[in-house]
């Protein structure tokens, strides 16, 4: 619920704010629209990854097997292969909205919470 959300957010805002402190440079930090695509392009390849991950997410669930954490790290890893070079692959909004609030840089941040969550 909201409070699950608002959760995560938190995290990500103190994890992004000891990233930047502990690195030379920031601009890594915050998700962006690459020059690959459109913001329409980078929506489409994030509604993809995060609807693999969420895919990944119930076989693991509903099948209970022990290789639920290679499938799901698979899906984290493939998800972000194929959007990063479009979005930064980040198949999460609490991932993106942290880095956007430590940095203030909130260009096309829309992407981020335009598509489908995972659960």
């Amino acid at each position: 619920g909201a409070a699950g959300v608002l959760a995560q957010c938190a995290g990500a805002t103190l994890a992004s704010a000891a990233a930047r402190a502990a690195l030379p440079d920031d601009t890594g930090l915050v998700t962006r629209v690459s020059a690959v695509g459109t913001a329409g392009t980078a929506l489409a390849w994030e509604t993809f990854a995060t609807f693999q991950l969420a895919l990944a997410a119930f076989a693991a669930a509903e099948h209970a097997a022990p290789q639920a954490g290679l499938a799901l790290g698979s899906a984290v890893a493939a998800g972000a292969l194929a959007a990063g070079p479009f979005s930064g692959g980040s198949m999460n909004p609490a991932r993106s909205v942290g880095p956007a609030i430590v940095t203030g840089v909130w260009d096309d941040h829309w992407v981020s919470w335009g598509h489908p969550r995972a659960p």
